[in-house]
């Protein structure tokens, strides 16, 4: 979730929580709901997450980017191993 988001909930919570509060003279009131809206916001995010993690598409992506670096990496075994070959083939200055 991007912090801009979290911002948003989190100054909705502040202003949802000062409406629901009895009085302004209770800070301690409002304390606890905006922690409760923040905490509810934090599992929200935390679950979603999980569920974008856990997903098919994710796991096609981890493996597809695993296997591709796989080959990149055979490609630059390759690649080195000619360079080491053709500067055996170079006639020393």
């Amino acid at each position: 979730m991007r912090a801009s988001i979290l911002l948003a909930l989190v100054c909705t919570a502040v202003l949802a929580a000062g409406a629901r509060a009895e009085t302004p003279r209770e800070p301690e009131a409002l304390v606890r709901k905006v922690q409760e809206y923040a905490q509810k916001a934090t599992d929200m995010a935390k679950s979603a997450l999980s569920m974008v993690q856990d997903s098919e598409v994710a796991q096609q992506a981890r493996r597809w980017l695993s296997d591709h670096a796989d080959l990149a990496k055979q490609r630059l075994t390759w690649l080195k191993e000619q360079l080491v070959g053709l500067w055996k083939k170079t006639p020393a200055a």
